[in-house]
């Protein structure tokens, strides 16, 4: 049986302060969310400070991203041996805004797979499809090609080592949500393809929605058959909204 996972990721937001009684709330809450796993994936310089504040919780440390190198003269990355020395759980690969905003591609996306893997970390790789191509009626095209390069580079076994995210692009911060059943559809098909290359991975990889997952929405997606949580952004700025979200997986 899968558990749910919640992983919230914050983007580029938040301050010292706010970050100090975002995670005081999540803290006084995490308690109350069963066997609900959490985790949140803060900006790279406050990591050493949630890190620490989140030493006797429940609730895991992840990175928004990971490099792909190792160490050397690559000004601004962050290695997966850094993200370690701050007990980082979780790296984000293949956020649909690195994809998009810094043109990440699917080589790319892997090769920062397996550098967090290899670092220790359990990657949570994003996949899905902008509107243009879900109108286009190639969905699922996108997200087996997303998961194809990944599983070329790393082999399946991989996967079953990591977290898949799908995000439908068009549902990210616009207020838009697929409906449980769109987000089914998909979430089945990444299953099924995963299947067809390894049954035991395919039953035992968590495969999270990311598209504007509320507290209002969060109970009738997660009872999904394959939807096994969320990857949250603009809630998981909201202590209140993230523990609702996380109490939705019990």
């Amino acid at each position: 049986m899968r558990q749910t996972l919640v992983a919230g990721n914050w983007k580029l937001n938040g301050s010292l302060d706010s970050i100090k009684q975002l995670v005081a709330g999540i803290t006084a809450g995490a308690g109350n969310t069963g066997d609900t796993q959490i985790a949140v994936c803060p900006p790279f310089v406050y990591i050493p400070l949630v890190s620490n504040l989140l030493a006797d919780s429940k609730v895991a440390v992840g990175s928004q991203d990971v490099s792909d190198q190792e160490s050397g003269a690559f000004t601004g990355e962050i290695s997966g041996a850094m993200l370690n020395d701050f007990s980082c759980t979780y790296a984000i690969v293949g956020h649909s805004e690195r994809r998009a905003l810094y043109a990440e591609d699917d080589e790319f996306t892997a090769r920062k797979f397996a550098a967090a893997r290899k670092a220790g970390l359990t990657p949570i790789l994003c996949v899905g499809e902008t509107l243009e191509e879900r109108e286009q009626g190639i969905t699922e095209a996108v997200v087996a090609r997303q998961l194809d390069a990944v599983v070329k580079l790393e082999g399946i076994e991989a996967i079953g080592e990591a977290v898949i995210a799908y995000e439908p692009v068009w549902a990210i911060g616009t207020g838009k949500t697929a409906s449980p059943q769109q987000a089914q559809d998909v979430h089945a098909f990444i299953r099924t393809k995963l299947a067809g290359l390894d049954q035991a991975v395919a039953d035992k990889v968590q495969i999270l929605y990311g598209g504007s997952v509320k507290g209002s929405n969060a109970k009738e997606l997660f009872s999904m058959q394959d939807i096994d949580g969320g990857l949250i952004g603009g809630a998981s700025l909201d202590a209140e909204d993230f523990l609702a979200i996380c109490r939705a997986g019990t």
